[in-house]
């Protein structure tokens, strides 16, 4: 899973820089899709599925406000019980942190 993310935000990363950039990669047990508008927004979701045969996804948008998760069956609730919906704050870095 982390190798996974890593590769997920290096895609983000590489394709920030064009606009107008669509990416779609599927694989047997995975799928990813990407687009990049001229502003800079880029909106996108992916898929796999585990071992066990569970079928995960999250869908996502990266803008000014930052990375945020719009719906997600992978993401856990909160204490609360309140799921990702887009509203929720931003994931900062940690270097953002540290400023």
């Amino acid at each position: 899973m982390k190798c996974f993310m890593i590769v997920l935000l290096g895609l983000a990363a590489i394709t920030a820089a064009r606009p107008d950039f669509s990416l779609d990669f599927s694989r047997e047990d995975s799928h990813q899709v990407q687009e990049i508008s001229r502003d800079n927004v880029i909106t996108g979701s992916y898929s796999w599925t585990s071992p066990e045969g569970v079928k995960f996804f999250v869908k996502y948008i990266a803008d000014k406000d930052g990375y945020r998760i719009l719906e997600s069956n992978a993401v856990p609730a909160t204490v609360g019980g309140v799921r990702a919906d887009g509203t929720q704050g931003s994931f900062v870095s940690s270097e953002e942190d540290r400023k």
